[in-house]
C-alpha cells in the first residue's frame, strides 16, 4: 500500500512512517516542517527506497494537487495539525488555519484525486484526531468516552480538531469520500517533542529544574504508547469500516501527579541523583485555563471489530521512554532552543 502521511515529521506521524516502512508499505511524508517537526524522527525510514518526502503546507491546495498527482497514494493518513493546548490558548489563529482550513484543503484535494481516478473502491482518507473533542469526564471509572459521546471541546485546540472531524464526516456523507476516523488518548514515547508533559518532566529532572505540575496534579489522562498507536492507525486504515470512527486508548489512566512520580522513580533507578529523589523537584504551578479534569477512552469498538489492544502498560512504556531520552541527548538538546520550548505558555486567557 502507498500511504500519503501528513505531518510525518511530527511525533505521532513519524511513528506511523517508521512502522509503515518497516512493514513494507510505501510512504510519502508530507510535512511543512514547522517548529515541532524534525526530520531526524524519520532518518532511518528515509533510507528506504519506499520513502519519499514532500515539504508542503496542507493549506496550499496547488501543492496538494501536485503531490497527489505525482505519487498517486492508495490511502491518506492525515495527522498534520497544531497540537499543543497551551499554544492554542496564546495563539488560536494558527490552530484554526492549520487544523480546520488545512483539513478542508486536504479533503478537497483527496476528493478531486479520488474522483479523477474513477473513485477506486480501495481508497481511504484516514483522519487522526483526539479524545479532547469530547470534553471532560467526571472522576468516575465507569464513565468513559465512546464513539457516540457528544462533542464538547473546551480549548481552541480541541475545538479546531472537533471542527476538522465534522468536516471529514460531512465529506463522507455529502460527497461519498471513503473515510475512517480515529480519536486517541494522550500519546507518549520516543521522539516526543520537548514541550509536552512527559519530556518536560524527564528533561527538567535531568537538568535539576523544577518539575511543573498544573494545579494540584489531580487531572487524569489515559496514556497511550506512541508505537502502539501507530500499530492501531495502520490497522484502521487497512481494515476499518468506511464512515466509522474508532477510539484508541492505552487503558492506562493516571493522575498527572501519579505519572510524574512514576517518572521520578524510574529516573531514580536509571540515573540516581547524588542525594534525594527527583520527586523533590516537583513544583505545583497555576493551572491551565479550562483544564479538562479527566480523559478516558472505552476502546471496545476497536478491540471487538479489529482485534486491537495496547501491548504495553504505562509503567513499561514510561521506562522505555525514559531510557530513550537518556540515550538520545543529541536529538532533544537542539530542540530545546526552538521558539517557546521551555517557557510556560497558555496563561494569557
Amino acid at each position: 500500500m502507498k500511504l500519503l502521511v501528513t505531518g510525518g515529521a511530527g511525533f505521532i506521524g513519524s511513528a506511523v512512517v517508521r512502522l509503515a516502512i518497516a512493514r513494507g508499505h510505501s510512504v510519502v511524508n508530507l510535512d511543512a516542517l514547522t517548529y515541532a517537526a524534525c526530520l531526524d524522527n524519520v532518518a532511518e525510514a528515509a533510507q528506504s527506497p519506499n520513502y519519499a518526502f514532500e515539504q508542503a503546507d496542507i493549506r496550499d491546495r496547488a501543492a496538494l494537487d501536485r503531490i497527489f498527482a505525482a505519487h498517486r497514494p492508495d490511502a491518506v493518513m492525515h495527522l498534520a495539525a497544531e497540537s499543543h493546548v497551551d499554544r492554542s490558548i496564546d495563539g488560536p489563529g494558527d490552530f484554526i488555519e492549520t487544523n480546520i482550513t488545512g483539513t478542508y484543503q486536504m479533503l478537497e484535494a483527496a476528493r478531486k484525486y479520488w474522483t479523477d481516478a474513477g473513485k477506486p473502491a480501495g481508497f481511504r482518507f484516514h483522519h487522526i484526531s483526539t479524545d479532547e473533542v469530547f470534553g471532560s469526564l467526571p472522576n468516575d471509572p465507569s464513565v468513559k468516552f465512546t464513539e457516540d459521546t457528544p462533542y464538547d471541546p473546551r480549548s481552541p485546540y480541541s475545538a479546531s480538531k472537533a471542527s476538522s472531524d465534522h468536516l471529514v464526516r460531512a465529506w463522507h456523507e455529502t460527497y461519498g469520500l471513503p473515510v475512517v476516523l480515529t480519536n486517541c488518548s494522550n500519546n507518549y514515547g520516543p521522539f516526543h517533542f520537548p514541550e509536552k508533559l512527559i519530556p518536560v518532566i524527564i528533561l527538567n529532572a535531568l537538568a535539576g529544574k523544577p518539575l511543573p505540575i498544573y494545579g494540584d496534579g489531580s487531572n487524569i489522562r489515559d496514556w497511550l504508547f506512541v508505537e502502539d498507536h501507530a500499530d492501531a492507525l495502520l490497522l484502521v486504515v487497512e481494515k476499518g469500516e468506511l464512515g466509522r470512527s474508532y477510539n484508541i486508548g492505552g487503558e492506562n489512566e493516571r493522575t498527572n501527579l501519579e505519572l510524574v512520580k512514576t517518572l521520578c522513580g524510574i529516573l531514580d533507578q536509571k540515573r540516581p541523583k547524588a542525594s534525594g529523589s527527583y520527586a523533590d523537584q516537583i513544583t505545583f504551578v497555576t493551572d491551565r485555563p479550562g483544564h479538562d479534569a479527566r480523559y478516558a477512552i472505552d476502546p471496545s469498538r476497536i478491540r471487538t471489530e479489529l482485534g486491537w489492544r495496547p501491548s504495553v502498560t504505562v509503567e513499561e512504556g514510561l521506562e522505555k521512554t525514559v531510557q530513550w531520552y537518556l540515550d538520545n541527548e543529541a536529538w532533544w538538546r537542539p530542540l530545546q532552543e526552538r521558539h517557546g520550548v521551555g517557557q510556560r505558555l497558555g496563561v494569557k486567557a
